[in-house]
């Protein structure tokens, strides 16, 4: 017998919102949280698109000794995790007490790097990069400083998988747990958003120019996509065996059933039909359950023309004629990267608990392949109890979760 694994706490810090609250509000009204960024354009970015996050100020909540070991994306990671934690009615007694995890995907530290970078050349003597800087620029950077903040016990793991990081971290913890390894695992996934962190994406002509109309720039399906938009923040998703979540009298929101993964072993950063689609169909086997029991699927679809056009082929692939609900909710974020994985769990928890599918933005033609498929351009209300969220990332890294509302 397996351990069932269930989510016992949210926590969200985007450009839909700050709080799991502000969060949903935004996903019930079809709320953009795309902008066009000035600095951008002054720095020679083709595109000055970009999702609007505030990072936070933790002075006064942590020590000056804590906060100079995080970098951006790790402060964003923070809130997220504080507010899972008291979702999950996790306190300092209980971590201190038994063996909590953390597996969080994050896949660059640019920033730090540069800054530090910046300093050797410019000073030419090391020791004024600061003693933070190590810390900073690793990409375990999110995971080493909340292990320590928070005294987690656990597994301690960063899961580098572009942009399907934040989703494989949630599977891989939902097999320690199955295992009997761990009973308990802060999940999640982290995105840094300044221009250092995708300057290089927006060098190989990645991003939408359609920047006189910013909300309008992030279509994924629609025949007129152009690219994708930049995003980011933090998300954390507490996952634990069934058995210990009713021992500590933890509030159960959702079941995680089913994991599936798979490589391309194809092009670096093209993706194709047969990995998505194997990842699909493992997570659906994983699961065990029949296809139309799924009510909903949030797509990866990032809007862009070759990948959005092979995961719609992918999807009708696995799913035939049965045509579930499906929609990019990176058409009101942009593309949350390494978060993006975890992130669209929380946004679809969110929409299964409230009964209503958030709109996919700026649909407004479908092209020869997202065509068959259940797209609406509006907000959709409908009760549905189980979902499947899909994370594709560069080098064909695919990854596929199915959580089941409880």
């Amino acid at each position: 017998m397996k351990n069932r694994v269930v989510i016992t706490g949210l926590g969200i810090y985007s450009c839909l919102g700050k709080t799991l609250d502000e969060v949903r509000d935004s996903l019930y009204s079809g709320k953009s949280g795309i902008i066009f960024d000035p600095a951008r354009k002054e720095m020679g970015f083709r595109s000055a698109l970009t999702a609007a996050i505030e990072v936070p100020n933790l002075k006064g909540i942590l020590s000056r000794n804590q906060r100079v070991y995080m970098p951006e994306q790790a402060l964003y990671a923070y809130v997220a995790t504080c507010e899972a934690l008291a979702n999950a009615k996790l306190d300092s007694d209980y971590i201190e007490q038994h063996e909590v995890g953390i597996l969080y995907g994050n896949d660059s530290s640019a920033d730090a790097v540069v800054k530090s970078v910046d300093t050797m050349r410019d000073k030419k003597d090391t020791t004024l990069v600061g003693s933070g800087a190590i810390f900073q620029s690793m990409n375990s950077t999110v995971t080493m400083n909340l292990a320590c903040i928070f005294k987690l016990k656990g597994m301690n793991l960063t899961i580098s998988g572009a942009c399907a990081s934040g989703s494989h971290a949630i599977g891989l913890g939902a097999l320690l747990i199955r295992s009997g390894l761990q009973d308990c695992i802060v999940c999640g996934g982290a995105q840094e958003v300044n221009p250092f962190s995708i300057g290089s994406f927006d060098g190989i002509s990645a991003f939408s120019v359609r920047e006189n109309e910013p909300t309008k720039a992030s279509r994924p399906f629609d025949r007129d996509r152009d690219g994708l938009v930049p995003g980011g923040g933090a998300a954390t998703v507490i996952i634990e065996s069934y058995e210990s979540a009713v021992r500590r009298g933890a509030p159960i929101i959702a079941e995680v059933c089913g994991y599936g993964f798979s490589s391309n072993g194809d092009h670096i950063s093209v993706p194709n039909v047969d990995g998505p689609a194997r990842s699909l169909q493992m997570a659906i086997n994983d699961a065990g359950i029949d296809i139309r029991e799924i009510g909903y699927i949030n797509a990866h679809a990032t809007s862009t023309p070759v990948g959005d056009r092979n995961e719609a082929k992918a999807i009708s692939r696995v799913f035939g004629d049965y045509k579930p609900e499906v929609t990019s909710t990176k058409s009101m974020t942009g593309h949350e990267m390494w978060m993006a994985g975890a992130s669209e769990v929380v946004y679809s928890i969110l929409m299964m608990k409230n009964n209503f599918i958030a709109p996919n933005l700026n649909f407004e033609n479908p092209d020869e392949d997202s065509i068959h498929l259940n797209i609406s351009g509006n907000r959709v209300e409908k009760h549905f109890d189980t979902f499947l969220s899909n994370s594709f990332g560069f080098g064909g890294t695919n990854s596929t979760l199915i959580i089941k509302n409880l």
